[in-house]
């Protein structure tokens, strides 16, 4: 099956998602190729601009490549700490002076919280080749390398989360902020994406075109812009989830989210936190990037992701026989305070550690998988 599963002759207008995870041997670069090539294979003919050489969005989602930063960390004179105890922060600037004071805004917040930057590292990209519209609002790409004294694993994480809220709050309403993005902030995952065809996205960053560059999963996505303008920041994946489809109920989720925050308690955050923390979602941003808000609010209060998911988007459980009672108490006890998020949607999502894929309620988003000879499970929207 590994023969022939990225054939040149299938059509190209796949726009999609899909992972590769390796559920055999360790992980390793030749897993993130096969998730690129794939996405190759994925280029929609309606997802590109009229220059022919703007996409919609490309991006894709792995483990943080420790042993890759690690080394490149060395030849600067920089020992990173050990996986778990830092996070990444990969961050979208304006690409002029303008980007000294969101910077600024950065640190500022790492003080405030008491975490310490302790490597600023320029991602290397090559865009020579970019459409004229891409070119246009390219972003500086920079990775804040971030730890806090005694903090890893979920305490880490949900600090980073913080941070990050706390950056969006403090860049409100400035000039340019719609160019500012953290595209993800976490001790366990990365995220490159952009405004850009699939075929491009490994073409412009240089760190997926590195051997060292290993990872045990991907997550890539292709997208065909429906209900917003594309943006570099809105490109998928997110920082949880890649969303291929539409959710239908989105005004009514974000009204329905915007009602509860007055209510919003929690053991893992103060009250003067959780006002940081708000709004949880954003009518400026997507579907998809609302959902992901939404997936990461339940998983930093504590939920496993995949509870998260089966809350957020339930199948239809009212009249199926074949679920067992206890099952249908779950759905139904969640469903007496927490709306579904509706629509033709298939989705993966990923915490780092645990990775799966829903598909909607009505299976309008149908999905396929392999299992490959050599060990690796290939989950797609299209076959």
């Amino acid at each position: 099956m590994t023969r022939g599963l990225y054939r040149e002759e299938f059509e190209k207008d796949a726009c999609g998602i899909g992972f590769i995870v390796q559920i055999r041997n360790k992980s390793s670069h030749t897993l993130v190729s096969d998730a690129l090539k794939m996405l190759h294979r994925m280029e929609h003919r309606g997802g590109v601009a009229a220059d022919d050489k703007t996409g919609d969005g490309a991006g894709i989602l792995t483990q943080i490549p420790h042993d890759y930063f690690e080394s490149s960390a060395l030849m600067e004179g920089i020992v990173l700490p050990e996986k778990g105890h830092y996070g990444v922060a990969m961050t979208f600037l304006p690409a002029n002076d303008q980007k000294n004071v969101f910077d600024f805004i950065i640190h500022d917040a790492l003080k405030q919280l008491g975490l310490e930057c302790f490597w600023m590292r320029k991602v290397k990209t090559y865009g020579e080749k970019l459409g004229s519209f891409a070119k246009s609002n390219e972003p500086y790409v920079r990775q804040y390398f971030i730890q806090g004294e005694g903090l890893s694993g979920a305490d880490l994480n949900r600090k980073l989360y913080l941070f990050r809220k706390l950056t969006e709050f403090k860049a409100r309403g400035l000039e340019r902020s719609k160019e500012f993005y953290i595209a993800s902030c976490s001790p366990h995952t990365i995220v490159y994406k952009g405004e850009l065809r699939t075929w491009q996205l490994d073409e412009y960053y240089f760190d997926l075109q590195q051997k060292q560059y290993e990872s045990s999963f991907a997550i890539v996505h292709s997208r065909y812009s429906t209900n917003t303008l594309p943006e570099w920041r809105l490109a998928q994946p997110f920082r949880y989830i890649a969303h291929n489809g539409e959710i239908n109920t989105i005004k009514g989720n974000i009204n329905k989210m915007l009602s509860r925050e007055a209510l919003f308690k929690s053991t893992h955050f103060t009250k003067e936190e959780i006002d940081i923390l708000l709004p949880i979602c954003q009518s400026e941003f997507s579907d998809s990037a609302n959902l992901d808000m939404a997936v990461e609010l339940l998983v930093m209060g504590g939920r496993s992701l995949d509870r998260v998911m089966a809350m957020l988007v339930p199948p239809a459980w009212r009249e199926n026989e074949e679920l067992t009672p206890e099952l249908k108490a779950f759905y139904q006890y969640y469903a007496t305070f927490l709306e579904p998020w509706d629509g033709p949607a298939a989705l993966c999502f990923t915490d780092g550690n645990q990775i799966g894929a829903c598909i909607d309620r009505n299976g309008l988003r149908p999905t396929r998988y392999s299992l490959t000879s050599d060990g690796k499970l290939v989950f797609a929207s299209e076959t």
